[in-house]
């Protein structure tokens, strides 16, 4: 997972350019996003780009991210 996007192990296959929507439950509640399918890995998983996230999920977005990939200093 990063910022940009996440892979998903998954067997089913999606078409590329398709559109997902993802739901995180996470420690601030639930997040919606809306992610593009950019490649499959046939019988592994597919590879998602984030297009958006619910405006009023944002700030959850960023502290899940704050979480994940911490900022090195």
């Amino acid at each position: 997972m990063s910022v940009g996007g996440v892979f998903i192990e998954t067997r089913k296959t999606l078409p590329v350019d398709a559109t997902v929507e993802l739901n995180f439950l996470v420690e601030d509640g639930g997040i919606v996003a809306k992610a593009a399918v950019r490649y499959v890995l046939p019988g592994v998983g597919v590879g998602l780009q984030f297009k958006n996230v619910r405006t009023e999920d944002q700030p959850h977005f960023t502290a899940m991210m704050k979480r994940i990939i911490p900022t090195h200093q």
